[in-house]
Order: structure tokens, then sequence, then C-alpha cells
């Protein structure tokens, strides 16, 4: 589940004057990035952020958690809210020192043990020395999350091959070295695991998996995020800062998602709550991919008095045939 932001936000540009009157202009905090003024379509006050743990204290006590990317933005969420319901929690990823910061700010707040482990998901020989660093430590983890990413936006007249294998070598193939290393221990281990997918190009691997492993007590799911804004993320999606505002005013619920809410869902489906669940793809956009993909939903944009001159005009036609 978690948090492969290559291909997460698709930005259309588009005419960006809102057909909404009433915006209010509050003042936010992201996740680690600097202070911004939005204007918030007013309909985000009925759908108000919740961010706490949702689960049951001790929902995963005694269980270990291995998270790729686990360091910054959506990694960090899901590694604390899982931290706070129990878990052993051990995050990965190239950059040692950012790892050990997070591990000791997540123990310190939910007093439980948080690891941290270097590794390059696109390197297999990486991967393996560290899931044998983990499993030296504190055994198989029973929750797998692959969330490390990498993402830019460019033109794809731009886009080089050394680019093309970067984005492709963490999402995709990262993604396997993990599952597949940590999957063939487990049947070997006879211990049950369950592995939220995020990577959308993993997704019929992960169809697949969730069929040929069940039976080894093995479950996949996939968490499909919308626009959340995380420093990593939006330094590269939108590094000018110019394209926030039509997300907002593309949202049906009127505001982006925080890593707390993707933190609670990831922890739902990796919790015995959801052991029925599997080979699961689960959008969670605020609505956002339902309304670019119907082909009328710009009339959201219609004033009531345009809807009583199209009515007129439309009567005229009956008139006239």
């Amino acid at each position: 589940m978690a948090s492969s932001l290559l291909g997460r936000i698709s930005v259309i540009q588009r005419d960006i004057a809102s057909p909404v009157k009433h915006l209010a202009y509050v003042r936010l905090f992201s996740n680690g990035s600097h202070a911004l003024c939005q204007k918030v379509p007013p309909q985000a006050s009925f759908f108000p952020v919740k961010e706490a743990p949702m689960l049951l204290p001790g929902t995963f006590k005694n269980k270990v958690a291995f998270i790729t990317g686990g360091g910054t933005g959506l990694g960090k969420g899901m590694a604390s809210t899982l931290s706070a319901l129990g878990a052993e929690c051990v995050i990965a990823s190239r950059k040692l020192d950012i790892l050990k910061k997070t591990a000791d700010e997540i123990s310190h707040k939910t007093g439980n043990k948080v690891h941290a482990v270097q590794c390059n998901v696109r390197d297999p020989a990486s991967v393996g020395a560290a899931v044998d660093s983990v499993v030296s430590q504190v055994g198989l983890p029973d929750v797998i999350i692959n969330n490390a990413a990498g993402n830019f936006i460019s033109p794809s007249e731009k886009l080089s091959a050394n680019a093309w294998k970067t984005i492709t070598d963490i999402v995709l193939n990262g993604t396997a070295n993990v599952t597949l290393e940590i999957g063939k221990r487990l049947i070997k281990a006879g211990k049950a695991h369950f592995s939220p997918l995020a990577a959308r190009l993993f997704f019929f691997c992960c169809r697949s998996l969730a069929g040929e492993w069940g039976r080894y007590g093995l479950r996949f799911n996939v968490i499909q995020p919308g626009p959340i804004k995380t420093k990593g993320a939006f330094s590269r999606l939108d590094p000018a800062g110019v394209y926030e505002q039509v997300l907002l005013d593309r949202m049906p619920v009127g505001r982006l998602g925080t890593p707390g809410e993707i933190a609670n869902l990831a922890a739902y489906l990796c919790s015995d709550y959801a052991s029925w669940v599997s080979g699961a793809i689960i959008r969670m956009d605020g609505g956002e991919y339902v309304l670019m993909s119907g082909e009328f939903n710009h009339l959201r944009m219609v004033t009531k008095d345009q809807w009583s001159e199209f009515e007129s005009m439309i009567r005229k036609t009956k008139n006239e045939s």
C-alpha cells in the first residue's frame, strides 16, 4: 500500500479561474514544508481531517513492520501510526542519517523501538543484506510496506533512458526485489505476512501474488493515493508551486489528503481486521479520479442562471423539432 508517487498525481492544465464564489483563505503547514496560503473550496469543511490512529491500541503488538522509504513523507506517517499501534517498525532507505533521525523521533513519541536499516531497493544484493540485518535484529517481518518512490515531472521528449530506468528500478523493480526477497523467506519459514503495495506498475503482480501465495498465508493489497502534499513529493512534482490550487479546485472534497489518512488505511489493510481483503486496489483520492473521468463533470462550473438559460435554449430546440 503505501506510497509510490509515480503516476500518483497527474496535472492537467486548464483555466484555473474557479467558478466557486466563496473561498476560505487558510494558512496551512504541510509535512515538513514551509507554511503556505491556499484558497480552500468551502466544501472542505464537510470533510475534516482525522489523522489519529483509528484502530485499537495494541493492534500490532508483537508484530514487526518493514517499511521502505520510511524516513520521510508517507512512509514516515505509516511508520508512526503502526508504531503507535504497538508494532516494532523497521524503516529502510538509502539515507541512513535521515532514517536514524526519524526512528528516534517516532520512538520518543510512541515509546516503541524503531530500527533504521540502510537499503537501496534497486539493488537485489542491498535488499538481501538489509533483510539479513532485519532478521538478525527482530526476525522476519509480519508487515511489508513497499513505499519507496522515485518521481519527477518532465515532458516525455526530454525523458532520458537513465531517468526512465531510475524510476522503474525504484518503483517497479524495487517493489519486486523487496517482495520476492522477503516473500520467499516467509514461505520457507511458514510465516504469514501482509503486504500492501503502492506502485501502480505493480498492480497486476499484486493480483497475481494474492492469488498464488494466499495458500502460504500471504495477502497483497494496493493503495492508490491521490495528491498528498509532502515536501519530497511536491518539490519534484510541483517545484514552482503553481499547480497546487489547480489540484484543490478539481477535488470534490475540496482539499488534499494527509499522510495520517493514508496511514490509517494502510494500518487497517495490514491488520487482522482485514484478513479477508487480498488482491484489492483501493483508490484514496478525495474523488479526484471520478471527477476527472466523467465526460460532463465540467458542468459543475455552470451557474444557476446559466442552467436556466440552457433550459430555455433546450426547450426551444424541442419546439423546433
